[in-house]
């Protein structure tokens, strides 16, 4: 086959032997056009073999491949729990709560969903516990719409993260989890979970800050990975993962002022994960971390030439508990401890997540700066003394406080309860049904009932039993001394 065109000659142009206006006659074979424009079809990208992108060209042409080797680990949960509700429709009113603490109460269902991450094929997942905590019934559904019930095996609310089983599950997808120390900021990411409950939803964006632990917010204790690919209700408990899609954190929690992504979202990172998972397989339900006893603040600017820092940053100890393992180790209050295990630490909270990633029962190295000499000093990682024994007393029905529990203070109690370092004597663990209406609260310290001073559980329960008609309490509640009286 072949076609011509027609090309018509300048006609100022008669240097080329070309007639002016003469038309110039040029003849081509089709069958090359084609050829040609097949070749370079083949060469787009569009018919090129679907793989996880290797570079940023790539990665700027689609995140296919990625999500279709992630989402299939990634799942649904859907959570029941029953709680005690008052019937008296004045308790949803902050002012008339107080008046109606003792009315009738009735069980009510709360439904709620989120998202979580499987790290082994026999079923073991990751969620947060704001999720699965206290959760009567708990429903996991894959991406291929298969459903297992599930049990908590561990969980812990100051660090926001649960481990569950899934029941009678084999061969199934799972992701794994990339150490935290590698991930930097600026890198590519994607969130996975369940927004809204709309179905499983991908969102991308970058690391947009390490170490974040000023972020937390109700118990949690924050130390989190920053990023901006959007997160909003239900992507609790869901993977964040890096190009190569590995998990680098668990999607937690945002900062917003509205209630929906701002740009800010926060994941706990992935050896903290680790570290649950190793508890949980060695029977634990509790998360034990390793207990510093100690209290300090961040070494600031102003700071820094006063502790012979060349640079701002570390913690400067301010308080230490007698039996603390920093102060077995020869630490003193003025010390700024500025690395553990050879990696910078800025607050208290970065530090805790360094001694419970190391783990319980093993030793870190930790760096302090002491009149501008800096050395490196072993701490041995334990879990806080329950001792001298707690005595756990719960007041009975003849008592003038029923159902009030208390316990003796000792380094455990402090920490369960974030009580100040030095406090001492007998510590309300519940105020129970009566005392709450009296103004006691979980934490407070009681120092004296009427003129009475008391040291024990049972101090208390023997001074409430010889009170008269007015009953005068005084506690201690954080720094401040509150006295509370009422009639018997």
């Amino acid at each position: 086959m072949a076609g011509a065109f027609s090309v018509y000659g300048d006609p100022g142009n008669t240097k080329q032997g070309l007639q002016a206006g003469a038309p110039l006659r040029i003849s081509f074979d089709m069958k090359h056009i084609f050829a040609s424009l097949a070749l370079t079809l083949l060469t787009l990208p569009v018919f090129a073999d679907q793989r996880v992108p290797t570079s940023q060209t790539e990665v700027q042409l689609s995140f296919v491949p990625l999500v279709q080797k992630a989402t299939p680990a990634v799942v649904n949960i859907y959570t029941k729990r029953v709680t005690q509700a008052r019937r008296n429709t004045f308790m949803e009113d902050p002012f008339f709560e107080r008046f109606f603490q003792s009315g009738p109460r009735e069980p009510r269902v709360q439904n709620s969903l989120g998202s979580g991450v499987i790290l082994t094929s026999d079923g073991i997942v990751v969620s947060n516990y704001h999720v699965v905590g206290m959760a009567t019934d708990i429903r996991v559904v894959l991406n291929d719409r298969r459903e297992y019930t599930a049990r908590v095996l561990l969980g812990d609310e100051d660090s926001d993260l649960a481990i569950l089983q899934l029941e009678d599950a084999s061969d199934l997808p799972s992701l794994d989890l990339r150490p935290s120390d590698e991930v930097q900021v600026g890198e590519l990411v994607l969130a996975i979970g369940n927004p809204f409950g709309v179905g499983q939803t991908v969102s991308s964006g970058i690391v947009s800050g390490l170490a974040r632990s000023g972020a937390s917010n109700g118990n949690g204790r924050g130390y989190f990975i920053q990023t901006d690919a959007p997160i909003n209700p239900g992507n609790s408990g869901g993977a964040l993962i890096d190009m190569s899609g590995r998990v680098i954190g668990i999607n937690t929690r945002i900062l917003s002022r509205s209630g929906g992504s701002n740009g800010i979202g926060f994941a706990i990172p992935a050896d903290l994960v680790r570290a649950f998972v190793e508890q949980a397989d060695a029977g634990n339900d509790v998360f034990a971390r390793p207990w510093a006893g100690l209290s300090g603040q961040t070494v600031d600017a102003d700071m820094a030439e006063t502790f012979g820092l060349e640079l701002p940053g570390g913690i400067v100890i301010s308080g230490m508990h007698p039996v603390s393992p920093f102060q077995s180790a020869g630490f003193q209050v003025g010390d700024v401890i500025v690395a553990v295990d050879g990696l910078a630490v800025n607050t208290p909270s970065e530090m805790v997540f360094r001694m419970s990633v190391a783990g319980l029962g093993n030793t870190s190295q930790v760096t302090r700066v002491r009149e501008g000499q800096q050395d490196t000093v072993p701490v041995s990682l334990i879990a806080a003394p329950d001792m001298p024994p707690r005595n756990a007393t719960v007041l009975g029905r003849r008592d003038v406080l029923e159902g009030l529990s208390l316990a003796q203070i000792n380094p455990a109690v402090i920490n369960e309860l974030n009580l100040q370092l030095n406090a001492k004597g007998v510590v309300v663990v519940d105020p129970g049904p009566v005392a709450v209406r009296v103004g006691l609260r979980r934490g407070d310290v009681v120092a004296r009932v009427d003129d009475t001073d008391v040291s024990s559980p049972q101090d208390v329960a023997r001074a409430l039993q010889d009170a008269g008609r007015w009953v005068r309490l005084e506690v201690i509640r954080g720094a401040s001394r509150v006295q509370l009286r009422f009639r018997i």
